[in-house]
């Protein structure tokens, strides 16, 4: 639901949301599916968004989605998603920094890649207001590695 409702911001024009069925029947397909899907929508993309839930870091799409991104010579950035209310769950645990389990020369990704954490009080808006921005600074960051 958290995903959803970020994935809804419309912040970001042209940016038509993966329904989560698309996502629940390319699974069904096996791992060279997922990849393909994953490269297709990634193709046409300048940044990467990775939000992040209390099991994003362990999700192994979302490592392969990193690593791609990265090779790629996408933007990257991360959010957290903890403090977006769910209708039926109400907030969860930040989980934690998936970009700290890679490095780049030595240096840990999560020191390059920035992983924004809204306010508490108002985290769907805090990131509607900055998305932008954030996709900005995220360009421009891949670009000097």
């Amino acid at each position: 639901m958290r995903v959803a409702q970020i994935r809804n911001i419309g912040a970001i024009e042209g940016n038509k949301p993966v329904s989560e069925n698309a996502w629940e029947e390319v699974k069904k397909k096996g791992n060279k599916a997922i990849e393909d899907w994953i490269d297709e929508n990634m193709k046409y993309r300048s940044c990467v968004i990775v939000l992040v839930g209390e099991e994003t870091s362990q999700r192994k799409w979302v490592k392969y989605e990193i690593e791609k991104a990265w090779n790629d010579g996408k933007g990257l950035l991360g959010i957290y998603i903890h403090n977006i209310k769910c209708p039926r769950n109400g907030k969860c645990n930040k989980g934690d920094n998936p970009f700290e389990q890679f490095e780049l020369n030595g240096t840990n990704f999560s020191k390059i890649v920035k992983c924004y954490n809204p306010t508490w009080y108002d985290a769907y808006n805090d990131i509607k207001n900055n998305i932008e921005d954030w996709i900005e600074e995220a360009i421009k960051i891949r670009k000097q590695y």
